[in-house]
């Protein structure tokens, strides 16, 4: 009996098969020509909003310290999936080892729901900059940074573990055509030959409970934010504080609108062929936007920006 055989009479098949977004070759070639340069902007933007802000001193802020970091998740969360779907474009028939299918899976959950933390985290780092801005530092101390990236971190692990670890346990003695572009819990799910009450009831109580909690969270920071930002005397401290709340206010909608329409639903309502350009939009359009929202509409990081091209460029500009 060969490996393959073998693994497969346990349930365990030894890849899977992933349909991708369409079997036409014209529209691959096609969506390949459209999503390369998508993900090199996310993983370019993201990376260089990192380094920009570690080498940028005024930039070491508690709002840039979250900031850096929601790049370095946004840079991790595409490259989990873009370049193995980007490689299967071009390929007659694109698969997936098991192993691999799994890690996937884990990456992609832990990231996203880190991810949701994250904002939350910054939202509250927000009302405390407009609310008291004078103790703004104090309070929104290394310490306290760090334990609220590791309660996003952590956050992120366990939702992994739990949708990874009961996923997985199923067994998939049938089809191994997974109709996506990569191993998301619903098209899973949808192979499986056991009974997966048990993982959509899991699916909707864990997204569910991150999902608002953290929203509730953001609510919360932004119900305090309209306060203080009300009573302030001058209009362009109002401004200010609306120009800083609004990028981020862009990245939660954009992020949460995705993540519920995809997966606070009932199963009955999934149509796995319309929910991958959703997936599309939230695996590598959001994380290629993120830092174009952040940057464009930051005045800080565009002169941060300034700082950094001159010390760059001006010194071989003055010797020439």
């Amino acid at each position: 009996m060969t490996p393959e055989n073998f693994t497969w009479a346990w349930g365990a098949p030894a890849e899977f098969i992933l349909l991708g977004i369409t079997d036409r070759w014209d529209l691959r070639l096609t969506l390949f020509l459209i999503f390369l340069p998508v993900y090199l902007v996310s993983l370019l933007g993201n990376v260089g909003m990192m380094l920009l802000i570690h080498v940028d001193a005024q930039l070491h802020t508690p709002m840039y310290f979250f900031l850096a970091n929601l790049s370095l998740l946004d840079a991790c969360y595409s490259s989990a999936i873009g370049p193995k779907m980007l490689v299967d474009q071009l390929l007659p028939r694109a698969s997936i080892p098991y192993a691999a299918c799994v890690l996937q899976m884990f990456l992609f959950a832990g990231l996203a729901d880190a991810e949701c933390c994250l904002l939350a985290a910054m939202a509250y780092d927000r009302y405390v900059a407009i609310g008291n801005p004078l103790l703004y530092t104090t309070a929104m101390s290394r310490p306290l940074c760090l334990v609220l990236l590791g309660a996003s971190g952590l956050g992120g692990a366990v939702s992994a573990v739990v949708h990874t670890t009961f996923t997985f346990r199923l067994s998939f003695c049938g089809s191994r055509e997974v109709n996506s572009f990569f191993c998301d819990i619903p098209p899973l799910l949808a192979i499986s030959c056991n009974d997966t009450s048990l993982n959509e009831l899991l699916l909707f109580a864990v997204c569910g409970f991150i999902q608002t909690a953290t929203l509730s969270a953001i609510a919360v920071s932004y119900g305090f934010i309209a306060g203080a930002v009300i009573r302030m005397r001058s209009a362009e401290s109002r401004w200010r504080a609306a120009s800083t709340c609004g990028s981020h206010l862009t990245a939660v909608a954009m992020l949460y609108g995705t993540l519920i329409f995809m997966y606070l639903r009932p199963s009955s309502s999934y149509a796995l062929d319309t929910d991958k350009m959703a997936s599309v939009f939230y695996t590598l359009v959001i994380p290629a936007l993120n830092p174009l929202i952040y940057s464009l509409r930051n005045k800080e990081v565009k002169e941060a920006l300034r700082r950094t091209w001159s010390r760059c460029c001006g010194p071989q500009r003055r010797h020439r």
